[in-house]
């Protein structure tokens, strides 16, 4: 990756792909009937089986699910917040952890607050990505707040830093690095990772590979269920249109 690929991207605000605000609506899941659980590994449960992915994401679950279900989420998208709010608790305790479903997360970068945010996210490794990926979600309006009210001085000086230091200002401001140590991951830590341009450059292959498979890729959250995008209507529940389309497949 170019430097100034990274640059752009850490410049910019909320300028690569929209949060698809169509995808919001209200609505609750329809009740299906249980699934028959896989045995998960001795001594252990599907939804603490995580392993980072050759596609940029991180899977939970049986590797050899019936169905495979793909995220491609943003953490600054609010959608995509309200999507892990209604969403996981089922999606992870019924689907995950029966063994049938397996679901990955592939970080969608859209501006610089994501692209730091997705990094330290992502420095957890394959124990605190998800824990942490939801919670910086449960928090997403307070750590976004702080970096929009930033001084437009202040972002433009950090724009013209060089590439390895622009992370870790953007994170210093919405105070993320002291946030995720409070959930486990050191700044010591954290620090090594915003300063690492593997990541970042492993984030914009991500989005470009989404891009180029499916050019008519509507914005974050999109899913991939299986290889194919699950189409969603505007006006209702993101989640029980994925749930339905979980179900469907289950049962075929």
């Amino acid at each position: 990756m170019k430097l100034t690929i990274l640059t752009g991207i850490v410049a910019a605000t909320f300028a690569v792909t929209a949060c698809n605000a169509e995808k919001a609506g209200n609505g609750t899941a329809v009740a299906t009937a249980p699934i028959k659980a896989i045995p998960p590994p001795k001594g252990g449960d599907w939804t603490t089986v995580v392993s980072a992915t050759p596609e940029g994401g991180f899977v939970m679950g049986n590797p050899n699910a019936k169905v495979k279900l793909v995220e491609y989420g943003s953490m600054t998208c609010p959608h995509c917040r309200e999507f892990d709010e209604e969403a996981m608790p089922t999606l992870t305790s019924k689907y995950v952890k029966s063994g049938q479903v397996s679901f990955e997360f592939r970080n969608f970068v859209r501006d610089g607050y994501d692209m730091a945010a997705s990094v330290i996210a992502r420095c957890a490794g394959t124990s605190g990505f998800f824990g942490l990926t939801r919670q910086m979600y449960a928090d997403q309006p307070e750590w976004v707040a702080k970096i929009q009210a930033a001084d437009p001085a202040k972002m433009q000086a950090i724009a013209s830093l060089p590439v390895s230091q622009q992370l870790s200002e953007v994170a210093k401001l919405a105070g993320l690095q002291q946030y995720a140590a409070m959930r486990g991951l050191p700044v010591a830590k954290s620090s090594v990772c915003l300063a690492d341009e593997q990541t970042p450059t492993k984030l914009v292959q991500i989005q470009t590979d989404v891009m180029a498979k499916y050019p008519d890729f509507p914005g974050t959250p999109t899913f991939i269920q299986d290889g194919k995008m699950v189409q969603i209507k505007p006006g209702g529940s993101v989640w029980s249109q994925v749930e339905a389309s979980i179900n469907t497949a289950l049962d075929s």
